[in-house]
């Protein structure tokens, strides 16, 4: 496969049909005549066409999901597939329906592996949410059902796939997202011979359901889940070694359902070991050379575990000048790059780092985002410029020694907070590393601040990690919230600004 560099999630147009037709018929190879037609392809864009989604890989087509709006009583009742299609006419779609169900979800063969699947179903959920659903359904398969016929009832063979006594690869995957099942339908989809003609209902239900008035008003879900890695400086055999426990992290992250995963400042120090008898510019130097081999690992990670990650900071050379920087790899692949400004002292006279010149906001699936490097977060210039653009999130992975140190970053963490309105984040490593130059010690205590008003906690901190200990802090946070304190808060730092009195500016 190519590398992959974008990953889209787009409405289905009559123009993508040929390209569907040839996915299909790879998908459906061994089931004749199972492919859409073009005349039932239209039908469903006309009648629902937010409900049909396709999914690219390069602007290739890779996957799809079609779904209709049903009547809760059509659901409630056993019902075959050609039942809940209308025989492929779509009358059954009812637009002031309650439930979503989905009629079809494939990938293409050569795209498995990547999570995509899961991607199509978050996006039927964010969909349920937005129509004000009470629940998504459909007919799932089971495919090696006809493996256990013999001795298991399909009751009971469920129930083994639910303890993990046997394996099934379509529901296990329905299963860990979330539906449940709820009946056995029998003689659902004709000829499906790997299920014995049978499948089970499998529903998932939206929590945030309410149930329609005359002035229904419009709901738009806003909270974020924010996973930070409080590292452990440890020696590394190998890179592989190094990218394995990076892995493991991205890994339980992901499984935990956050937004973005968040590693420290120059978290891969540990693989300057090796270089440790040449002098620490040299050292720093070598390590420099394995940024951009990193990027493009911590980008395929972001891919495959549909998570965004923010790499911490690692150095960089660019016109044999070495920089301290990170990179922001969003789960669609998209890459956006972000310096560390102000340079520590010992930075500049032990590595010879100069400070960088980019600072923006990223806009995320997730929020808007700024990045601010340790020391950065020093000089609440930076936060305030990056807040007078929408940032609402400002993330702050750390590297310190002591523990005054740390209590700088996390002092003036808490103020951007307070004045600017947003979450913070910050991360750091903890650990000794006797075999790395200037990398002797680290001391951290990683966690979410917010602002101080009613809505947030009274502290102003939303969660903290145990000091000096290897482990994720995991928290949600609601971006309403800053919106209504922006209006309507206690004090309005932002809105009460004196800016006939002052102004701040931003010169690149």
């Amino acid at each position: 496969m190519e590398k992959i560099e974008n990953i889209t999630l787009e409405y289905l147009t009559i123009e993508d049909y040929q390209s569907l037709k040839s996915t299909m018929d790879e998908v459906y190879k061994p089931l004749p005549d199972a492919s859409w037609k073009i005349d039932e392809i239209k039908k469903l864009i006309k009648i629902f066409p937010e409900g049909q989604v396709v999914l690219k890989v390069n602007g290739q087509l890779a996957g799809c999901a079609l779904s209709i709006i049903v009547n809760e009583k059509l659901v409630e009742t056993n019902h075959t597939y050609l039942e809940v299609t209308d025989n492929y006419r779509f009358g059954t779609h009812n637009k002031d329906g309650h439930i979503l169900y989905g009629i079809d979800v494939f990938i293409k063969p050569e795209f498995r592996g990547l999570r995509l699947g899961r991607r199509m179903y978050d996006f039927r959920k964010d969909l349920c949410e937005d129509l004000n659903l009470k629940a998504i359904a459909f007919g799932g398969r089971i495919p090696n059902y006809h493996l256990y016929a013999n001795e298991l009832s399909p009751k009971d063979y469920i129930k083994k796939v639910q303890t993990k006594e046997i394996n099934d690869p379509v529901l296990n995957f329905q299963l860990s997202n979330d539906f449940r099942p709820v009946r056995i339908m029998t003689n659902y989809l004709t000829g499906d011979k790997s299920s014995k003609d049978y499948a089970v209902l499998l529903q998932w239900n939206n929590i945030y359901y309410e149930k329609p008035s005359k002035k229904q008003p419009h709901y738009s879900k806003t909270v974020i889940r924010l996973g930070l890695v409080q590292w452990q400086m440890r020696l590394f055999t190998s890179i592989d070694d190094f990218l394995h426990q990076v892995e493991f992290f991205v890994d339980s992250l992901s499984g935990y359902k956050s937004d973005f995963v968040v590693f420290p400042e120059l978290f891969n120090a540990p693989l300057m070991e090796k270089y440790n008898s040449l002098s620490e510019p040299e050292a720093i130097r070598n390590l420099a050379q394995y940024t951009k081999f990193f990027v493009e690992k911590f980008s395929e990670l972001a891919i495959a575990y549909n998570i965004n990650i923010v790499t911490g900071s690692m150095p960089e050379l660019v016109d044999d000048v070495l920089y301290n920087v990170g990179y922001l790899c969003h789960r669609d692949g998209n890459i956006d790059r972000y310096e560390k400004i102000h340079i520590t002292p010992n930075e500049k006279t032990v590595w010879g780092m100069q400070g960088g010149r980019q600072l923006e906001v990223f806009d995320t699936d997730a929020g808007k985002v700024g990045i601010l490097i340790c020391y950065d977060a020093e000089f609440p210039e930076l936060s305030r410029l990056l807040a007078e653009e929408g940032m609402e999130i400002l993330i702050v992975p750390f590297l310190t020694d002591t523990q005054n140190a740390y209590s700088r970053v996390r002092n003036c963490a808490q103020a951007r907070a307070i004045e600017n309105e947003c979450y913070v984040a910050i991360t750091g490593s903890i650990g000794n590393l006797p075999n790395v130059n200037n990398m002797d010690i680290q001391y951290a205590q990683s966690m979410v601040l917010t602002p101080c008003d009613f809505a947030f906690p009274a502290d102003g901190i939303k969660a903290e990690a145990t000091a000096n200990t290897e482990m994720v802090l995991v928290t949600d946070v609601d971006l309403d919230l800053l919106r209504e304190l922006n209006m309507f808060g206690s004090v309005r730092n932002l809105r009460d600004r004196r800016t006939d009195l002052f102004s701040l500016t931003k010169k690149l």
